[in-house]
């Protein structure tokens, strides 16, 4: 997986490239843990995402959870099989999702 991060202000993007899944997914974890903290507002940008697994889903909670009480957090360009992990995981319901 790749992650290209992008400030704009207090706004953090973070693009994901490729499969977030049990391997990857401490990567996204380690990089969420180290910058949010000055990010206002997170937006991951999942165009190149293919794939989300159950330890992906758990990492954008852990996120979604911390940037809840700042500016929020979204998640956009999602592609139909990623779409479809939120729908019948209830994902779609907790995260903002454009």
């Amino acid at each position: 997986m790749t992650i290209t991060k992008e400030w704009n202000g207090t706004e953090l993007k973070i693009a994901l490239e490729g499969r977030l899944d049990t391997m990857t997914a401490p990567e996204l974890e380690a990089e969420l843990n180290q910058n949010p903290g000055n990010a206002e507002s997170l937006i991951l940008d999942f165009s190149k995402l293919d794939y989300i697994s159950s330890a992906g889903l758990r990492v954008l909670l852990s996120a979604h959870k911390a940037m809840s009480a700042k500016g929020g957090m979204k998640v956009t360009n999602v592609n139909e099989i990623v779409r479809e992990v939120f729908e019948v995981t209830g994902f779609a319901d907790i995260l903002t999702i454009e």
